[in-house]
């Protein structure tokens, strides 16, 4: 802890929390086990709003999307992008789902290695300072040099291996985006051995390992690596020995699809672990040769396959916001009861 750091308080009770001047108000918080309401860390969804009763704070990201002239005027702030000034007391309405398995932690990260899985994709591994236990399907928030603001990435790997050297590592699955600041310098400015801050873990939408239900993992772009996680974590956890998985990865073009190499790897694959895949535009210019498997959006093939089944799954989705708007309003249509149902909201 700093020696700057400042004494936040929850009105109308006695529980406070300390906050440095490099924390936020959210991370700090959720550093200290509160559970306090998040989705996407970034300043785009507005869960982890708040009131300030008393202080000062500063908003690192004026411009955040979730930040509203009625949320200034109200003197609400978001707990993803401000720091204190000074002590505080907030006016917050925690929630016990939100209180972190994993107390998130700051360390270095030395870029070991990477690896390509599309033309578009590509795995960076990071060798951790100190430990960082996390759930499978949970994210990280890098600290990339030259950008403005952290990236949030979600791990592929799980957090137990056969050697210390393998617990300490992380995995990010990245899709090169045009003009994006932090896949840019990952796919074109940074070199291994280079070092950078990273924070976590962070997310509510990991694996559930006291439920026995049958688990679907809906995947699209580099939403693949939290669910690839997910299927790590149902392979290994023995709670979760009679639970079979299906594992859906949607692609616009048949080169986009990837995952089925990772689910192979795992035992029981073709039995307990399947994988299907759809591409909604078989005719692309950049198809190398025919497709033969599903025609379509990737919510489509999930209620194609499943139907009313869908009610007795354990649901987890990560890809593009509009795959995640159409599985949701699929998942409403066939009424899948919302506690099985598991995303971030990203943006």
């Amino acid at each position: 802890m700093s020696d700057t750091a400042h004494r936040i308080t929850l009105a109308g009770t006695d529980v406070s929390f300390h906050c440095d001047e490099h924390d936020t108000v959210l991370r700090s918080a959720l550093r200290s086990g509160i559970a306090f309401p998040y989705e996407c860390n970034v300043g785009a969804c507005g869960n982890c709003k708040f009131e300030l009763i008393d202080g000062a704070v500063d908003m690192k990201w004026s411009e955040a999307p979730a930040w509203t002239d009625k949320d200034r005027a109200r003197n609400r702030y978001l707990g993803c992008q401000c720091v204190p000034l000074g002590d505080c007391t907030i006016k917050l309405r925690t929630s016990p789902q939100y209180a972190p398995v994993h107390p998130p932690r700051r360390v270095m990260g030395t870029l070991a290695g990477r690896c390509s899985i599309t033309h578009d994709i590509e795995e960076f591994r990071f060798a951790l300072s100190a430990d960082m236990p996390f759930e499978p399907g949970q994210y990280a928030l890098l600290n990339l040099p030259g950008v403005s603001g952290v990236r949030a990435y979600s791990m592929s790997n799980i957090a137990t291996g056969d050697s210390a050297d393998d617990a300490r590592m992380l995995h990010f699955q990245v899709r090169r985006v045009p003009n994006g600041q932090g896949s840019g310098v990952l796919f074109g400015g940074l070199a291994t051995g280079a070092q950078v801050e990273i924070d976590g873990p962070y997310g509510m939408a990991y694996l559930r390992r006291n439920v026995t239900r049958d688990v679907l993992c809906v995947a699209g772009g580099s939403g693949l690596a939290p669910m690839v996680s997910i299927a790590r974590g149902v392979a290994v956890e023995p709670a979760l020995a009679g639970v079979k998985l299906h594992f859906l990865y949607g692609g616009r073009t048949p080169r986009d699809v990837c995952g089925r190499d990772m689910l192979a790897s795992l035992a029981g694959f073709d039995e307990r672990f399947r994988f299907e895949a759809a591409v909604s535009d078989v005719a692309h210019e950049d198809a190398r040769e025919p497709w033969t498997g599903h025609v379509g959006f990737v919510h489509e093939l999930a209620d194609t396959m499943f139907g009313d089944r869908l009610r007795d799954m354990e649901i987890y989705f990560a890809g593009p916001p509009a795959m995640g708007q159409a599985i949701q309003r699929t998942l409403l249509a066939r009424k899948v009861p919302f506690g099985q149902v598991h995303f971030d909201q990203f943006y």
